[in-house]
């Protein structure tokens, strides 16, 4: 007995073209999300952000900053899918501006850093004391009274450079590596200051005495020592002088100007090499109010017929003469202490001292008693004779 086949019907061509529309829909959806997640992934790299021009300030010093082991986007992408959506956005705006040329130099940011950035890392409620092991800084209380992060530490991670008029189109292609680490050099940028710290607490009506953030005395072993004052500092100071600075620039009623000199990252800007400003100890106690209050008092070995003796003594210490006094009145520092050519003026033999002379002195062939007002009329009489 023959088996009957039955001939199946053939699957209709719309169920084979609906399952190939199905597999390229999926492909494509696939290779959509993989590209869009290595996309999110690679444009929220810290390496991304120096990709574009105007970044540049920003990422330098950031990778020679404290905080260059955390990614950019854990401190300027707020937590949750609404913040990360919003600067994704926001991207697409900046790639748009940046394409255009139509974008704003410097750059600004939108927004400031919030706390809950910063307590990702820090335990605000343990965080007592600074490094230093000296200053109290209870960050909880701070914060408790609405004080923000960034108030205190908006330089750590880039040193102000958008407020140090740097970060302008034409300084780009000058950034890279060096340059960061010259602009994150000075403490005073990345670090807070101890003048926004004393202007807080007044404004607040807290106390400002050294014990109330220090934990020490704030005296230094080395201040302690019985020849400290009379035979030590200056020549301590000498070695170091910026670092007496640290404490003594607040003890001055005047600002300190002459450790300013021109900023290390304009330097570099203008030469490509940066060099400290250096002053000696000698000049920086003639503008420090606080070393001048002690440096302008008569010392008791300048007492009755000392004019006599100060020649050999100068010439056993010339070091120990110039800190209260100057060979001549440059104007470089303002002292009121004689200087040597107060006394022995510089011989007058080919030289038109006459036209800079203060008051007229033409015709005026030998000393007068007028002369003798600013001139030391002993010095004079040994070559001009009566």
């Amino acid at each position: 007995m023959k088996e009957e086949h039955k001939e199946l019907p053939a699957p209709a061509r719309s169920r084979y073209k609906l399952f190939k529309i199905m597999t390229i829909s999926l492909f494509f959806i696939i290779l959509f999300f993989s590209i869009g997640a290595v996309g999110v992934e690679t444009t929220s790299s810290s390496s991304f952000c120096k990709t574009c021009h105007e970044m540049k300030p920003e990422y330098y010093t950031w990778k020679v900053s404290t905080h260059n082991e955390v990614d950019c986007a854990n401190c300027h992408i707020g937590s949750g899918v609404k913040n990360y959506a919003n600067a994704k956005a926001n991207g697409l705006v900046q790639l748009y501006e940046k394409t255009t040329n139509t974008y704003t130099a410097p750059i600004q940011m939108p927004m400031e850093i919030p706390n809950l950035a910063c307590k990702k890392c820090h335990n605000m409620t343990t965080r007592q004391v600074t490094p230093s092991g000296d200053l109290i800084i209870p960050h909880d209380k701070h914060l408790n009274k609405g004080i923000k992060c960034v108030q205190c530490h908006s330089g750590v991670a880039h040193g102000k450079v958008s407020e140090r008029n740097v970060t302008f189109k034409s300084d780009y292609d000058k950034w890279d590596t060096t340059l960061g680490k010259s602009m994150m050099k000075n403490i005073k940028f990345r670090s807070p200051k101890m003048e926004d710290c004393i202007e807080c607490h007044k404004a607040r009506e807290v106390s400002t005495d050294c014990k109330t953030c220090h934990k020490t005395t704030m005296l230094p072993k080395s201040h302690k020592t019985t020849s400290f004052k009379t035979l030590t500092h200056g020549k301590m100071a000498e070695k170091d002088v910026k670092k007496c600075n640290n404490c003594h620039q607040y003890m001055s009623d005047d600002e300190i100007k002459l450790l300013e000199g021109k900023p290390a990252y304009q330097q570099f800007l203008s030469s490509g090499n940066v060099k400290e400003s250096k002053i000696t100890a000698q000049e920086y106690a003639k503008e420090n109010t606080f070393c001048k209050k002690c440096h302008t008092s008569r010392p008791s070995s300048h007492m009755k017929g000392f004019i006599g003796q100060h020649g050999a003594l100068a010439n056993k210490d010339k070091q120990k003469c110039l800190a209260c006094h100057e060979y001549q009145n440059t104007g470089k520092t303002v002292s009121s202490a004689p200087t040597c050519s107060s006394c022995h003026p510089a011989s007058h033999i080919g030289k038109n001292w006459r036209d800079n002379h203060p008051i007229p002195v033409t015709g005026v062939q030998k000393p007068k008693q007028l002369c003798y007002t600013c001139h030391y009329k002993p010095k004079c009489s040994a070559c001009h004779k009566e």
